[in-house]
């Protein structure tokens, strides 16, 4: 099946309502919409440089981009990956975290039904989903500048939505990503006592031809799966053109709001 991609030609996304000279960071750089992003956005000329995390040191070598190792279910590696930051730059305009996990395996599936919740399994998708993004927002928030629009947003997705949920399973997936929903909703809040113009979202790219949807990609509709590249150009669409009013929300590829 080939996913929807976009010309090689195609020009960089428009970042324009968050002003010039961002610096931005991505992390989850790793996967396949995390290394479309960073590629994105080192592409846009109004990026001034992007700090890519991976948790295993990367090679690639890109113009405009840094990629240092992260892992996110450690606070340690959290920590001093936002102290790096600050060392570099100071100063943040964006940061998308890319990260998340519905399988790893035998020893990690999707549950179809309540017979196969696993502890360990529902654990490790809680701390990759939920607590790993939790602590980004404590390590990096503070460095949101306060004079623009900046925004903090989440990889999410639409199975996490508790009143869309019409087919039960995925308990483990399901209740990590609603757990990161409320989390963004209640980091919206707080940090709009002290940055008003900024954004604090989760964001549902649409099913992407990437690792994590590989092995359900037979169920769905070719016109339906979307290549990274794209997948990365619709996510910063969406923040280029969402306002501090939007901050806590749900949104999904194509602009429109999804309710938790």
């Amino acid at each position: 099946m080939a996913a929807r991609g976009e010309s090689p030609k195609s020009s960089p996304p428009s970042l324009a309502s968050f002003g010039p000279t961002l610096n931005a960071v991505v992390i989850g750089a790793q996967g396949g919409i995390g290394a479309a992003l960073v590629d994105a956005l080192a592409g846009s000329p109004a990026v001034a440089h992007v700090h890519a995390f991976a948790r295993a040191a990367e090679d690639r070598k890109i113009e405009g981009a840094t990629y240092s190792s992260m892992d996110i279910e450690s606070e340690e590696a959290i920590a001093a990956g936002a102290a790096q930051v600050r060392r570099s730059v100071g100063e943040l305009s964006l940061l998308i975290l890319a990260t998340g996990i519905l399988h790893d395996g035998p020893g990690m599936q999707p549950e179809k039904s309540w017979k196969a919740i696993d502890g360990a399994a529902m654990d490790r998708a809680f701390r990759i989903n939920c607590t790993g993004p939790a602590l980004a927002a404590k390590h990096f928030l503070p460095m949101l500048r306060r004079d623009s629009k900046t925004a903090f947003a989440a990889l999410s997705a639409r199975v996490g939505s508790i009143g869309e949920n019409r087919l039960g399973g995925w308990y483990a997936y399901r209740a990590s990503k609603a757990a990161l929903n409320m989390t963004i909703k209640s980091l919206s809040i707080e940090l709009a006592r002290t940055r008003p113009d900024a954004l604090c979202v989760s964001l549902h790219p649409g099913t992407v031809d990437t690792a994590l949807s590989k092995p359900f990609q037979s169920r769905v509709p070719e016109a339906q799966l979307t290549a990274p590249e794209a997948a990365a150009r619709n996510l910063l669409g969406v923040l280029n053109g969402l306002s501090p009013a939007d901050s806590g929300g749900l949104f999904a590829w194509d602009g429109t709001r999804i309710k938790f």
